[in-house]
């Protein structure tokens, strides 16, 4: 199963869960979505493997992405997998479980939850 295939189906288990099983979800979802984001960082850094930095900064930049010359190519290239990855549908699906999560007071950060509660 694919990552992406994986967090399609985390989220559509989200709006039945109970809260505690919604946050073992979540903290799933999370993971994959940051495994996902660094098998993508690889991708476009080989991909890029070559381009001067410079048009890198500029390229994120266009992309949307707060960008400057003091950033180093690992940052840069950081941020263009960023910009590339936000807009797959894990990622979209994972912002929506997050969301949803997050209006039920439910979210993977111990001291936000429990001033919620």
């Amino acid at each position: 199963m694919t990552t992406t295939q994986r967090i399609l189906d985390l989220a559509a288990a989200t709006p039945p869960s109970r809260d505690e099983d919604l946050a073992l979800l979540l903290a799933e979802a999370n993971e994959l979505y940051q495994q996902g984001l660094q098998t993508l960082r690889q991708e476009v850094s080989a991909r890029l493997d070559g381009s001067p930095t410079a048009e890198l900064v500029l390229a994120a930049e266009a992309a949307g992405m707060p960008c400057d010359g003091s950033q180093d190519r690992g940052e840069v290239i950081l941020l263009l997998a960023l910009a590339e990855w936000e807009m797959t549908p894990a990622a979209l699906a994972y912002v929506e479980m997050a969301e949803a999560a997050a209006r039920r007071g439910v979210c993977l950060i111990p001291e936000e939850q429990s001033r919620r509660s």
